[in-house]
């Protein structure tokens, strides 16, 4: 039984579908990110850095239990659990790792920072909201390009490159996205989304997540408690 501490975001779906994906037995831990659950001491205790997701499988590589942060390790770690969805040869291997970086160092960092000066934002700054909105078109158009000529992201094969990008596709809409200008992403994203394990995964834990309405709640995810020493 593998223990995932996590929420309905991007970064907690991508490990939700490759559970599902995988057929892990695993339970879902909410940590309730707009009421601070990230930063009691126990969840600081496997992820230092007060993100989720976190997972702790009893099953450890040796037969103990381990602890892992950071979404991208997660994926990694669970393909390698597994022998699925990284690819059979080293080629294969590196070609899905470097667009799994590709979505770790920009894909979702840039996404985000266009989705949060779009949306979240308390003031609407337009130098903000077009160099993230741009970056984020820019970023589409790389996997449009890739797209053209490829089944998926890192070949013709479905891989945790795809799942981790998708789980940042499917926030579009707010990050100033239209599909009519990406049609070999767009084909790739319906693809994705028709699998019976991604239908699952993005369902896990959907139900508690609530709009972020109190000064409160904002203040956690993006003032001075988001920055406060732990």
């Amino acid at each position: 039984m593998i223990d995932v501490y996590s929420w309905p975001t991007p970064n907690g779906h991508k490990v939700h579908i490759m559970l599902e994906e995988c057929g892990l037995a695993y339970r879902a831990i909410p940590i309730d990110i707009s009421a601070g659950d990230q930063f009691k001491p126990e969840f600081l205790a496997i992820s230092p850095n007060n993100k989720i997701p976190a997972i702790v499988d009893a099953d450890g590589p040796d037969g103990q239990p381990i602890s892992l942060f950071e979404s991208g390790a997660i994926l990694l770690y669970l393909a390698g659990k597994t022998g699925k969805f990284l690819g059979n040869t080293d080629r294969e291997k590196y070609d899905t790792l470097q667009w799994l970086m590709f979505q770790m160092g920009g894909f979702g960092p840039m996404l985000g920072q266009a989705h949060h000066f779009r949306v979240y934002a308390p003031e609407k700054i337009d130098y903000a909201i077009d160099r993230y909105t741009n970056e984020a078109r820019r970023l589409y158009g790389v996997i449009d390009k890739k797209l053209a000529s490829s089944e998926y992201l890192a070949g013709e094969e479905y891989t945790i490159a795809d799942i981790a990008v998708f789980a940042w596709a499917r926030s579009f809409v707010n990050q100033g996205i239209d599909w009519a200008d990406f049609p070999d992403a767009k084909r790739w994203f319906d693809v994705i989304s028709a699998r019976p394990a991604v239908q699952r995964g993005v369902q896990v834990l959907a139900n508690l997540r609530k709009p972020l309405e109190t000064d409160k709640s904002k203040d956690i995810l993006f003032g001075k408690t988001q920055y406060a020493k732990k």
